[in-house]
């Protein structure tokens, strides 16, 4: 059975199913729509499926937040008024539900969409993979995926990533413990632990995930904190004002503006 909607596309193979961020005119980044359609694939998925592989493009699996559809709020309480409560109980369901959660990242991971990683049970990361954390340069930081990315490579390691801004390669990734497998064949990799974890039984994968969630209570725990912060930090009118510039005009909030020193700049961004 396979289903598209507007944002990720869908395919469901016996027990398992595949979940694509399909994006791509937009680097996969994340909207309410497409939050609101994988918790629909989710409801889906644990009525009938032990397995779920999320995944991106090739070249890119997902870039946090879309900028653009902040920038067009018409004022910060606007903003105010979202509710990011929905992406962090997604990234919870994918951690503590009763399925087996598979993320495979090639290409670059930024900003939230290292949460879809880090909620993950298993990553496999192509070697040309990266994963970063580039809020700080907006002003922003990543409240909400901190609780899931800490779980597993640590708080400094988290800590460094956010302040440093600069992605991380999938070998150090996996040295770290956000990717458990790094290889050059990734999709290869994928089909053979699908092939694997498809012969669990859904009620022991269901009671081994509810036994493992109790004794990591802490991301239910930083749900509250967390959703408040990414509400003050994306209503703060000086980050609105350089997510706007940024999207107006392409420039970084360490830009000056003229074409010298933004040629001069733009390495940080990558």
């Amino acid at each position: 059975m396979s289903t598209e909607y507007a944002t990720i596309r869908v395919s469901f193979d016996g027990v398992v199913c595949r979940m694509q961020l399909h994006r791509p005119d937009y680097d996969n980044t994340i909207t309410e729509t497409m939050v609101r359609e994988c918790h629909e694939v989710l409801d889906r998925c644990e009525l009938c499926c032990t397995v779920l592989v999320v995944e991106g493009l090739p070249d890119v699996f997902c870039h946090g937040a879309d900028f653009s559809s902040y920038h067009t709020e018409a004022d910060a309480r606007q903003a105010t008024e979202r509710d990011p409560s929905s992406l962090y109980d997604l990234w919870t369901r994918m951690a503590a539900g009763p399925l087996v959660t598979v993320a495979h990242a090639r290409g670059t991971t930024m900003a939230g969409g290292v949460g879809f990683v880090a909620a993950s049970d298993i990553v496999i990361a192509d070697r040309a993979a990266s994963f970063g954390l580039t809020e700080l340069l907006f002003g922003l930081y990543p409240a909400m995926v901190l609780p899931f990315l800490s779980r597993r490579v640590g708080h400094q390691r988290a800590h460094y990533m956010t302040l440093m801004t600069k992605p991380v390669t999938a070998e150090d990734a996996a040295d770290w413990g956000l990717v458990d497998v790094c290889s050059e064949r990734s999709d290869v990799v994928v089909s053979q632990h699908i092939r694997r974890l498809s012969k669990l039984p859904k009620d022991g994968v269901a009671a081994y995930k509810r036994f493992v969630g109790d004794q990591t209570g802490s991301i239910r725990g930083q749900r509250e904190e967390s959703v408040a912060a990414n509400r003050r930090i994306f209503s703060d009118p000086g980050n609105l004002e350089r997510i706007g510039r940024f999207v107006e005009q392409g420039i970084y909030p360490w830009e000056r503006g003229d074409s010298a020193s933004r040629a001069a700049d733009q390495s940080i961004a990558g």
